[in-house]
């Protein structure tokens, strides 16, 4: 690969996903059922359930695809499956989308079947099977037998993640799903599952162990009886993810599923032995392929670098396996093979396969050489594929068709991979962050997975014929503010704390600004989402948050530490940066009152440019904090939010202090146990707060004793981030994985300000 596809993909995932200290005991599946029933009668039952959601994109950036189904005998009418951003029907090939999924209690899908001789029937697998920092748990399987109209719930709700659907192609009660299990706990429902009544009884056909899910599942194409299992040993915590074992390993049986043997013949058995995509030829089903994730240490190198990508194929129905190629494939999925993990085969010869990793790889020699199909490395075929490739769809009558997904969306070819159309036209941007400008209309800043940081109007609407939406800085976007006296002055973070200061005069001149440890033996450590913000009092001064919290007075040039190291300093030598900076405010009612949270637990406050830190974390419990408020009513009352679903604890922790942290108090009040990621004040009433969830938003106009429902028209998302709009009074909300939407508040704030009148008359 060049450098530059290189560099591309090491902003992409440079480590694997950042997880919390484990202390609380996993939600069960019935509690987060509960739960669910509890915010759908909220929102029934809301006040403010009138009031309709705007959506404004982002379009022309694009999403996780995780999965793609088609119709043999009418490949214009097909679905795909978002990371997390929901079901999408097309049956005009691609031209219009139709959501089908929106309001389930999960959205995030791993996999989905559709039945080719009863177009009515979809089953979709929920919980993503790329196990990244954002793959949110699933609540299950879910079947619809008149197309996509109304879906039931069929159970296996404690698997979180599917891998793979399969229907059996004679009959269509027989179901097999193949279920990773939890992220970040141990379960015993995890496996390989069968149905043979569609859905109304399941069995455990395959089960290794509580650490062990299985990842795909493949049928030979002329005898249903004969099934390939590929099993996955994983383990996550907040510092380090564990991408194999010994435990993983390809599993074959002839009965159905009755009976299963561990197949070796040449197929690596040892503790390296990562993620497994398998694939069988529909030309020759003697023929069939594994992909692995070996995360064997290449001979003479250091302990990341691994072997990474290896193409095993077996000519006798999986008995004896070979390696297909003599070299390493550098560059395929580098270190982060738990990201990626198919293959697929062409229906109609059993040496041309398909490698999905950052690039496209096709062979068409057997898997002994390859060439980049997705054309990232030399740029000469036409069509903007974007990096990262999930999903793959081979039409079996016309192998020159295939339907490409991958973290910009789709792209299809008509030419076997000599130019691709891309699609871009849904909007499954998943955004980390929020922010706006003071422009008429004014603009939204938003950060996104993989699709870098980005702003467009407010006034947004799809078909104006451009595409209105820029993007500053490419990779995972992070926090992106634009300066507030000078809109051309946009900063713009991605993964890391990685920041740029973006001087759209100088031609979008960008400046790299991350602050950098005198210390090249001690250097800082950076959250994913480094926190990062501009101070009220002064544009050019700038706080940032590492393990210790950074200031600058001049815009970024020159940054000095203004705290110790804040976190608990422990488990920082796993995969990722650990043990930061999460959350970071200032008072906006006064200067260098500040307060800071960690991913390991910790609140501290600092009260003035001269005050010491002191840690505020007696009454909270110790979860991640995801933000800290300072409050613009009173100097001394503060907010914060934690999350505890690194531990796969789902319940909702939200506190307030009227004595910066000394002492706090539980505002959650009737809200259902959901995940909490974001708490807001309102700009004109300190009655009114805003609350993201890892389903919808919510709000209070008595400063947390009720909890109102704002999903209305909403999908059920997770909402990352949201704030006002000072002047326009709207709230903007980023959803990890439907975009940006917009709410007018004038009528919550009427309605606030009408009950503190009748309070205050008694």
């Amino acid at each position: 690969m060049k450098k530059v596809t290189v560099f591309l993909a090491i902003l992409t995932f440079v480590l694997p996903v950042i997880a919390a200290k484990d202390t609380t005991t996993a939600t069960s599946a019935e509690e987060r059922l509960k739960s669910y029933e509890k915010h759908l009668q909220m929102k029934e039952t809301s006040i403010f359930k009138t009031l309709e959601w705007r959506e404004i994109g982002p379009y022309f950036v694009g999403g996780r695809i995780d999965d793609i189904e088609a119709y043999e005998n009418n490949p214009y009418k097909f679905y795909i499956a978002a990371a997390s951003g929901g079901l999408w029907a097309t049956e005009n090939n691609a031209t219009t989308w139709t959501p089908i999924f929106d309001h389930e209690s999960s959205i995030t899908i791993g996999d989905i079947a559709i039945s080719q001789t009863d177009e009515n029937l979809i089953w979709v697998g929920t919980g993503e099977q790329n196990s990244s920092r954002s793959s949110y748990a699933g609540t299950g399987v879910f079947k619809s037998t008149d197309g996509g109209k109304t879906w039931k719930n069929m159970g296996l709700t404690d698997t979180h993640h599917i891998g793979r659907v399969i229907i059996d192609y004679e009959d269509n009660n027989i179901v097999y799903v193949a279920a990773i299990g939890h992220l970040y706990t141990y379960n015993e429902e995890r496996g390989l599952f069968k149905t043979t009544d569609g859905g109304k009884t399941w069995k455990k056909i395959l089960y290794i162990s509580p650490k062990t899910g299985v990842i795909d599942v493949v049928m030979h194409p002329k005898n249903r009886n004969i099934l390939f299992a590929a099993a996955w040993q994983r383990e996550r915590k907040a510092w380090n993810f564990w991408e194999g074992g010994e435990e993983s390993g390809i599993y074959k049986s002839i009965d159905g599923g009755e009976t299963w043997k561990k197949i070796g013949g040449g197929f690596p058995q040892n503790k390296y032995i990562g993620r497994i995509g398998l694939a069988v030829g529909p030309s020759n089903p003697n023929v069939v392929y594994a992909l692995l994730d070996n995360q064997e240490r290449k001979p003479g190198t250091n302990n990341r670098d691994i072997k990474g990508a290896e193409i095993y194929r077996s000519n006798d129905g999986g008995e004896t396996w070979t390696i297909t190629h003599y070299y390493y494939l550098d560059g395929v999925v580098f270190t982060y093979g738990y990201y990626f993990g198919n293959i697929r085969v062409a229906p109609n010869d059993e040496d041309v396969i398909y490698v999905l990793g950052i690039p496209l790889l096709k062979s068409t020699d057997g898997g002994r050489t390859f060439k980049d199909a997705s054309h990232l490395e030399s740029g000469e075929g036409i069509g903007d594929v974007h990096v990262d490739m999930h999903a793959l769809w081979i039409n079996p009558k016309n192998p020159k068709h295939l339907i490409l997904g991958n973290d910009g969306c789709l792209n299809i070819s008509y030419d076997e991979t000599a130019t691709w159309q891309k699609i871009d036209n849904i909007p499954l941007a998943q955004c980390y962050t929020i922010h706006y400008d003071n422009q008429d209309p004014y603009f939204v800043y938003t950060g996104l997975q993989d699709n870098g940081v980005n702003r467009g109007p407010s006034d947004f609407k799809l078909g104006r014929g451009e595409n209105t939406w820029q993007m500053f800085i490419f990779g995972d976007g992070g926090y992106i503010l634009p300066q507030p006296d000078d809109p051309d002055i946009v900063y713009a973070a991605v993964q890391y704390g990685s920041i740029f200061r973006v001087e759209l005069k100088e031609k979008k001149k960008s400046i790299f600004i991350k602050p950098k440890s005198p210390d090249e033996k001690s250097p800082y450590r950076f959250n994913w989402l480094a926190p990062f913000l501009i101070s009220p009092y002064n544009s050019h001064t700038l706080y940032m948050g590492g393990n210790k919290v950074f200031k600058s007075v001049d815009r970024g040039d020159n940054w000095q530490e203004i705290s110790p190291d804040l976190s608990n300093q422990q488990n920082t030598e796993g995969d990722v940066p650990y043990a930061t900076i999460v959350a970071l405010d200032e008072s906006p009612l006064y200067p260098g009152l500040l307060y800071a949270g960690t991913d390991d637990g910790n609140v501290w406050v600092r009260k003035g440019v001269q005050a010491k830190w002191e840690k505020i974390t007696r009454d909270l419990p110790s979860k991640w904090v995801t933000r800290i408020i300072a409050s613009k009513y009173k100097k001394e009352r503060v907010y914060v939010t934690l999350i505890g679903s690194r531990e796969d604890d789902s319940r909702a922790y939200v506190h307030a202090s009227e004595d910066y942290g000394k002492t706090w108090t539980p505002i959650k009040g009737n809200l259902p146990e959901e995940p909490v990621n974001v708490i807001r004040e309102d700009p004109v009433n300190e009655n009114i707060l805003y609350l993201g969830t890892d389903l919808t938003v919510y709000v209070t106009i008595d400063r947390g004793i009720t909890w109102h429902s704002l999903k209305n028209n909403l999908p059920t998302n997770a909402v990352y981030d949201l704030r006002v709009h000072p002047r326009e009074n709207e709230l903007i909300i980023g959803t990890h994985g439907r975009g940006v939407f917009i709410l007018p508040v004038k009528y919550i704030q009427q309605l606030a300000s009408e009950k503190k009148e009748k309070s205050q008359r008694g």
